[in-house]
């Protein structure tokens, strides 16, 4: 059986890949601990700044399965991706379809790029279900609300280039080019100091709704750690030197 889970690394990027392309992808337990161990690995390795998430044949993924869904009940390990992500910074490249859990998965990412011909879309609601897996609040943070409420209550996708204009997907490519795209974004973001980046997406993601009396206060455990770690020497340190720097993510 081929593994539900590829993982190739491309300097101090990662890349994963969703394996299930003859279920478009779809979560049954074996992806969903899968993709949490791919997610574990990306934020524990220091070599690593960022990664992208993609998925294998025609479609990103089209959410949880509900075959498996049906006879086992909901997928191990795809709730905890879906509430906590990743650490680092990561990328959706999205290929044909994201539906249903598929685009929670991706909401779950910090940044989507979309071939220009996908579809988006949380349509639970017309297989008696609702999009449980953080679209009925992700979405409406990152769109329109009245898009997102049309969204949720029609069961409706939305094309790549609407979801373009309105800045769910921040850039589109050609039909098979997503993961390209997303691969030139994640590494002109691993130019940058790890621990900074890192920092930056939580302090970004975790604010959203504070006062910024409670946005500085939330900030000042990531200020500790970044303005004294070894990368927020060397950084100084190679532009006085004129040099590119040597980033640890220590």
């Amino acid at each position: 059986m081929a593994d539900v889970i590829l993982t190739e690394t491309r300097g101090r990027v990662r890349l994963i890949t969703l394996n299930r392309p003859e279920a478009r992808n779809a979560v049954n337990s074996e992806l969903g601990l899968a993709l949490v161990a791919a997610i574990e690995e990306l934020d524990s390795d220091d070599g690593l700044t960022a990664g992208v998430l993609t998925g294998a044949g025609k479609g990103f993924s089209a959410g949880m399965d509900l075959k498996a869904f049906a006879s086992e009940g909901p997928p191990k390990g795809f709730n905890d991706f879906l509430v906590d992500g990743s650490q680092k910074p990561l990328i959706a490249a999205v290929e044909g379809f994201a539906l249903a859990g598929g685009l929670e998965i991706a909401l779950s990412c910090d940044l989507i790029v979309a071939a220009d011909d996908v579809r988006l879309g949380i349509p639970e609601v017309n297989k008696g279900l609702f999009a449980a897996g953080g679209g009925l609040f992700r979405l409406p943070n990152r769109i329109p609300y009245g898009v997102a409420m049309e969204m949720a209550l029609t069961s409706d996708p939305i094309t790549a280039q609407q979801a373009h204009e309105i800045g769910l997907v921040t850039r589109l490519a050609e039909p098979g080019k997503a993961a390209d795209v997303a691969l030139e974004l994640a590494e002109r973001i691993a130019k940058n100091a790890p621990l900074a980046v890192a920092a930056s997406k939580q302090i970004i993601r975790q604010t959203r709704g504070l006062t910024e009396e409670e946005a500085w206060k939330l900030q000042a455990p990531h200020t500790a750690k970044v303005f004294t770690s070894e990368d927020a020497r060397e950084g100084p340190r190679a532009f006085a030197e004129k040099r590119e720097p040597n980033w640890s993510g220590k």
